[in-house]
């Protein structure tokens, strides 16, 4: 059986996913439907909302019905929330869209990672697990850096609906092509009470100490710093003229695709580890300086962080997915992100609150100062990791 396919499609998913031609104009075009502001940036907050809620069984049904099946589901609710965004009749066509994507993106969040990992172990290619990871986080970023600028072009040239209908071909290519995907077999499937399962998931995490501290961190470090990237245009809005905001984000999408494909010999050279504590560090400090000291170069300044986020996500996942057990690898990584959906909505509250108070730099800044945790834990990790290979030495 040829399991490599497996991998190519999921490289091609993961381009199609980024493709978000709609990226750039979404608040706009929301708000626009429903009429307001708050209501239009509300469908962000429900598509994370539904994501966190179904995460957890999605991820159950992975381990139980199998990651071709799922993937599947996964591309059939994203096409769906294309069309219902498209059509965007008024806001409760919307808000389906939003639960159509959050369910999406709950089908795929444990899933594909698992399905990846399977598809090497099959092929006696696991140690590849770092490579083909930032392959497909490459493809995902070059797509949303390329989809951000010609959007942009496209809704002011043409219209929105035109944008928001050619962004439902992508999704229907990822349902489409998951058609194609090989299944593997779970030979430590479980077929007993889905709520056992879940136990002994929740069980793991408890008992494994490392998953714990890094599920921990992951969930803090997501939460406050994806809150942080999606409110920062608004920061850049008042050093760079409207017309620049988009060069700014297609500079990290760009930075982020170029660390993801590098990210395999970067791990080969540097153990994961090492990786997650540099990143933490020298992204918290580039971006401390941008909004301490607010000037002219301080979007291009946080922009290169994202150059080190592809090497540590494909680090964080290799160290998840070679802590996972086989039998519960799904439901494990559903965990973990419905964690940071969760933590994603509270800092995304919470930044506008302050800053509604006093102002987006300020929020940016207390949005930093919480992730200061995330590095406390990363650190903490990196301690436990490396007193484990020195008792192995």
């Amino acid at each position: 059986m040829d399991y490599s396919r497996n991998i190519k499609i999921l490289t091609w998913q993961g381009f199609f996913i980024g493709f978000s031609l709609w990226a750039p104009i979404a608040a706009i075009y929301f708000s626009k439907v429903s009429g307001s502001y708050a209501l239009g940036l509300s469908i962000f907050s429900i598509a994370m909302v539904s994501s966190a809620i179904f995460e957890i069984p999605t991820g159950i049904f992975s381990d139980l019905i199998g990651r071709k099946y799922t993937t599947m589901l996964g591309g059939l609710f994203y096409m769906l929330a294309g069309i219902f965004y498209a059509l965007g009749f008024n806001y409760w066509w919307l808000v389906v869209g939003a639960i159509m994507e959050g369910l999406a993106r709950s089908f795929y969040s444990g899933n594909n990672d698992a399905l990846l990992y399977d598809s090497l172990n099959k092929s006696d290619r696991k140690e590849e697990l770092e490579k083909f990871m930032g392959f497909i986080g490459g493809a995902e970023q070059l797509a949303f850096g390329f989809a951000g600028l010609l959007g942009g072009i496209l809704a002011y040239k043409y219209s929105f609906n035109l944008v928001m209908w050619l962004s439902a071909i992508p999704l229907f290519l990822c349902f489409f092509t998951s058609f194609w995907l090989v299944e593997i077999e779970n030979k430590e499937k479980n077929e007993g009470n889905i709520f056992i399962h879940l136990k002994e998931a929740v069980g793991n995490f408890i008992k494994n100490k490392k998953i714990r501290l890094l599920s921990l961190s992951s969930i803090i470090g997501f939460g406050q710093g994806e809150a942080g990237f999606q409110f920062t245009p608004v920061f850049v809005a008042s050093l760079w003229p409207l017309w620049a905001i988009g060069i700014a984000r297609m500079l990290s999408n760009t930075g982020a695709a170029v660390g993801f494909w590098l990210s395999g010999k970067i791990i080969k050279k540097f153990r994961p580890e090492k990786i997650l504590i540099f990143e933490q560090i020298s992204s918290k400090i580039l971006n401390f300086i941008a909004l301490l000291f607010p000037s002219v170069a301080s979007p291009a300044l946080m922009s290169t962080t994202s150059i080190m986020y592809g090497p540590s996500s494909v680090a964080e996942n290799s160290i998840f997915q070679n802590e996972f057990t086989d039998k519960q690898r799904a439901t494990m990584g559903s965990l973990n992100s419905f964690g940071r959906s969760i933590f994603f909505a509270i800092c995304a509250v919470g930044l506008g609150l302050i800053a509604d108070k006093t102002s987006p730099r300020i929020a940016l800044i207390v949005g930093q100062i919480v992730g200061l945790l995330s590095v406390w834990l990363t650190w903490k990790l990196y301690k436990l990791l490396r007193n484990d290979t020195g008792k192995e030495n």
